[in-house]
């Protein structure tokens, strides 16, 4: 399905999100081998999370979802039972990564497969890790693709160094790391969002970072818990953005999350000299959160380090689009990691823009965007089947010279199915 955004003047408005992608799926990884109920609010209904859901149910876990809350009656760490059949995640990279590490210290095999784009998406990152600890896991194909074929036996700890900074990685070692006697520990070259450490100390695991490294201590029996999920950040950055650009704009977003590992697309475009502004912030664990008030500024240029790319990884496509309307030139270094999510996002975001007009090129890992002095040009776009790219490409269509129209909108319903709702009520 195609759809045509017309440029506008302004965004203006308050809204609510729905609930972070990360932290949905994490609560139902957590509730469904914990023991007791677990509860949610605010649970992002979206076709990846849902994935994570129906996995769980074909693994014997009772869980209702109403509204946008979600209740889970866990089983403990080792009470799945074997699937009747294979376990199918759509395009849902967070659960083919994480779940393997749940399975390990399961009594049983199960294989994961994915849609067309899922099966493109590199898992020997997680094999290797979970082959030190004892692991049977392999690939069904020969370059170490999905499916996925796990199974469950004794796992031995493990002191393992990532060679990227991967919260789906570290998340896997994690979860193995709760089946195995002693401790396990993942070490990182930069530190990734940490939503997987927060949580299961919540719920009772023993877990603790000393700088790059997290350890946890195998064994230890969760305990159910009741959880708010804060407005997803990665979401807010469309509209922060489109608020970014457009002359007027005015835009409050409401109990948005504000961990420190996921804002450095804040930290960015307020070094780019946006006007943004947090309050009534809310420490309550396990996640903080607040309101986040954004007006229009004219942005200027800034370099990004590689350390901090994986804590704005998700935002990289929309902060190239600020950064094509910023005065100077742009560096975003270490964007390696970019291609291979669901797309290779440094192709998409380089061809989308250059239609647009945008003076931008991918050079040894990094992206150097010249920003321009007028509105983008209008120019037919295409999402390449990926959600945040889509979703880019409406934010920038919206400071197009014309009609813009995107090839393929309907990805987004993998994480964001509210998205033209929403920004349709902020116009």
């Amino acid at each position: 399905m195609d759809k045509t955004i017309k440029p506008i003047e302004r965004l203006h408005g308050q809204i609510d999100l729905p609930g972070d992608k990360s932290i949905s799926h994490r609560v139902v990884f957590i509730g469904g081998i914990s023991g007791g109920n677990t509860s949610a609010s605010n649970f992002l209904t979206a076709e990846d999370s849902l994935r994570t859901v129906s996995a769980f149910r074909d693994m014997g876990i009772d869980i209702e979802i109403k509204d946008k809350n979600i209740m889970i009656a866990g089983k403990g760490l080792k009470g799945l039972r074997k699937p009747d059949k294979e376990l199918y995640l759509g395009n849902s990279g967070t659960t083919m990564r994480i779940l393997p590490g749940i399975l390990a210290g399961q009594n049983f095999e199960a294989t994961l497969t994915g849609d067309e784009s899922l099966s493109k998406r590199p898992m020997d990152r997680i094999i290797e890790p979970l082959r030190k600890m004892g692991v049977d896991i392999h690939s069904k194909n020969e370059k170490g693709f999905p499916p996925l074929v796990i199974k469950g036996g004794i796992i031995k700890p493990v002191e393992y160094a990532t060679r990227v900074a991967s919260a789906q990685v570290k998340s896997c070692i994690l979860f193995a790391g709760l089946y195995a006697k002693n401790v396990t520990s993942v070490t990182e070259p930069f530190i990734s969002r940490d939503h997987t450490e927060r949580m299961l100390k919540f719920c009772g695991a023993k877990i603790s970072r000393k700088h790059l490294t997290v350890s946890i201590e195998g064994k230890a029996e969760l305990d159910g818990k009741k959880f708010f999920i804060p407005g997803d950040i990665s979401a807010a950055a469309f509209f922060i953005a489109g608020a970014c650009i457009l002359e007027g704009s005015d835009i409050t977003i409401r109990n948005i999350g504000l961990n420190a590992t996921r804002t450095g697309f804040l930290d960015a475009i307020i070094k780019m000299g946006a006007d943004v502004s947090i309050k009534k912030r809310t420490e309550n664990p396990p996640e903080p959160y607040g309101d986040i008030r954004v007006r229009f500024r004219k942005l200027k240029s800034i370099v990004v380090e590689e350390k901090d790319i994986p804590l704005l990884i998700d935002e990289v496509p929309v902060l190239a689009v600020l950064a094509s309307l910023a005065e100077g030139r742009t560096v975003i270094k270490g964007t390696g990691e970019l291609r291979v999510k669901e797309t290779d996002r440094i192709f998409s975001i380089t061809e989308n823009l250059k239609r647009m007009g945008v003076d931008i090129r991918a050079e040894d890992g990094n992206l150097i965007i010249n920003g321009r002095k007028k509105r983008f040009a209008k120019a037919a776009l295409n999402s390449f089947k990926d959600h945040r790219t889509a979703m880019s490409a409406a934010v920038a269509a919206l400071y197009a010279d014309g009609d813009c129209r995107i090839k393929d909108i309907e990805c987004i319903n993998t994480s964001f199915p509210e998205f033209f709702d929403i920004l349709d009520y902020l116009k």
